[in-house]
């Protein structure tokens, strides 16, 4: 459970598994082969693609992040995040893109991103007849950013959840 004072979410993560093949050649990796991932922009989307080593040329032109992962073996339990930066270029993508249809993954991403202290919980900014907004701090750029609460439904949560364990786990096991 993530709990600050004032509001509560309860998030969950049933991780599922990568694909386990790379996107250019469809074949499976091994356990221990070194893969590369990348969150890539396609038709407005942002969606994780894992490609093999022989098959990595560059990083796609759409891509906002990549990172290098290890093949867990079948019985690993391990689950390793993507790096910090991949983790705050999403939510800036997020941010870029704000509407009503992203606006409470934007929170939830953030609420994460306290919690592996990527930003700082500066406030919460509660005013008179406006949505209570989360008041952010990334101390490497020294940059403020402001999220608005968008606390989601039972259902969106898990749709949320299945979303960030697909694109935000290096191996999910």
């Amino acid at each position: 459970m993530i709990q600050f004072t004032g509001f509560a979410i309860v998030f969950d993560v049933d991780i599922q598994r990568c694909t386990r093949k790379c996107a250019v050649t469809g074949e499976m990796f091994t356990p221990g082969e070194e893969f590369l991932s990348a969150l890539v922009s396609v038709d407005g989307e942002i969606v994780r693609q894992d490609f093999s080593k022989p098959a990595w040329n560059q990083l796609p032109a759409e891509a906002i992040g990549s990172w290098k992962s290890q093949m867990p073996g079948p019985k690993s339990n391990q689950l390793n995040w993507a790096p910090n930066d991949v983790i705050l270029h999403y939510f800036l993508e997020l941010a870029k893109n704000e509407n009503s249809e992203n606006g409470d993954t934007l929170y939830v991403l953030a609420l994460l991103m306290i919690r592996r202290r990527i930003v700082q919980l500066e406030e919460i900014d509660r005013k008179l007849n406006q949505p209570e907004q989360l008041a952010l701090f990334y101390p490497k750029t020294e940059t403020e950013y402001q999220v608005p609460v968008l606390e989601p439904t039972p259902a969106r949560v898990v749709e949320i959840q299945d979303e960030l364990a697909k694109l935000l786990f290096a191996d999910a096991a």
